[in-house]
């Protein structure tokens, strides 16, 4: 019970300098508000709102029928322009894309020629440009062949093929991004904070206060790592339901309470490595180099944004001894698909059996350095 006791104030004392330090303070807000927001918002992987003109040249049912085809969400109203009007407006910027529908296009279709129909895209927009115009060119082609078959009753293709997408139905980029901006924050701040708490300690020269009282390292390590964690954990939750479920209207599909348990236990060894990080570092500038070289990876390689499939077959088998791995794993499971425990069991158990081997050796390399120091 004392060594309970010295533990909680410990991480008490561990909070109260935390809220005290404005810049980690607000690296952590930050980091679980509008870092998530703006990844959810700026990296956008699918066609919206893109600007497209048409200059319609044959003004036939045919040619108004693939204009109004052109609809919202994906593109905006189609505005009608001259022929004459296309490079200049195309060299300000205006359209990304405009459609020239030449004259007597219904009448050679219909003839069963093959009539020519231009698309000029603005490359400069890489992503919509790419994505808008094969989506283009599905409409165009489903618009005629849908003409064609009304005008000349063509039978019905032998194989009606239904695309049915699941957990996202709509292919949105934000229900994606959001998420994983969240689980990559959870590493960063988690080895950031807890290896930054010790660093901290020498640098203001309190770790030798510590060291003089009563005290046993398991003690001190454990404070910073309980505290540390819960500051993550209240700032994972805040997120999810403010700024994912509110503000970005992103569905959470599984539990959130199950989820927050699973963090918890990647938790105890993020920030292990953390602590670990904080008895090599001797300055926070080491601490941050230190970060690039072993976490970064760690987060590039989890499968946060690269599924492990794609990966060569001897490094996705090096990554699953990796916490971070089966954290993305089981986060996916959970937020996106709605996993219940009995799916995600062996992931957590993974992560609860290699974050207890890693926190037995940060505490010893913990006792270590501080007994090194205080000799």
């Amino acid at each position: 019970m004392r060594s309970l006791s010295n533990i909680f104030w410990l991480g008490t004392k561990e909070l109260r300098g935390f809220f005290s330090d404005f810049v980690l303070l607000g690296l952590v807000i930050y980091s679980f508000s509008l870092a998530v927001i703006s990844q959810a918002q700026s990296n956008s992987q699918e066609l919206h709102h893109a600007s497209i003109a048409i200059v319609d040249e044959d003004h036939s049912e045919l040619s108004r029928r693939i204009t109004h085809a052109f609809l919202m969400p994906f593109f905006k109203p189609p505005q009608m322009i001259a022929q004459k009007d296309i490079e200049p407006l195309m060299n300000a910027g205006r359209y990304t894309f405009v459609l020239d529908i030449p004259p007597n296009f219904q009448r050679d279709v219909l003839a069963g020629h093959r009539p020519g129909l231009q698309v000029n895209v603005d490359a400069t927009a890489m992503v919509q440009a790419g994505l808008g115009s094969s989506y283009a060119e599905q409409i165009i082609n489903t618009e005629i062949a849908d003409f064609l078959s009304h005008s000349e009753r063509v039978p019905p293709a032998p194989v009606n093929l239904e695309v049915r997408i699941a957990f996202n139905p709509n292919v949105m980029t934000a229900w994606f991004t959001s998420v994983m901006g969240i689980i990559s924050s959870v590493t960063m701040l988690a080895i950031i904070l807890a290896g930054a708490a010790l660093v901290r300690e020498r640098e203001h020269g309190t770790m030798d206060h510590l060291m003089v009282m009563p005290l046993s390292p398991f003690e001190i390590a454990m404070s910073k790592i309980w505290a540390n964690a819960l500051v993550i954990t209240a700032a994972v939750g805040l997120s999810l339901y403010l700024v994912v479920r509110m503000l970005l209207q992103v569905p959470i599909a599984g539990s959130i309470p199950l989820f927050m348990f699973g963090a918890v236990l990647y938790l105890f060894f993020a920030t292990a490595l953390g602590l670990f990080l904080g008895t090599v570092a001797r300055s926070m500038p080491q601490l941050g180099l230190l970060y690039m070289l072993v976490a970064v990876p760690m987060n590039i390689l989890s499968g946060n944004s690269t599924p492990l499939e794609s990966m060569p077959r001897w490094l996705a088998i090096i990554m699953q001894v990796a916490p971070s791995t089966h954290f993305v794993s089981f986060a996916q499971a959970i937020l996106y698909r709605g996993a219940g425990l009995d799916v995600v069991w062996p992931q957590f158990l993974a992560v609860a059996a290699i974050a207890a081997l890693f926190l037995m050796l940060s505490l010893s390399r913990f006792r270590s350095a501080l007994s090194a120091a205080g000799s």
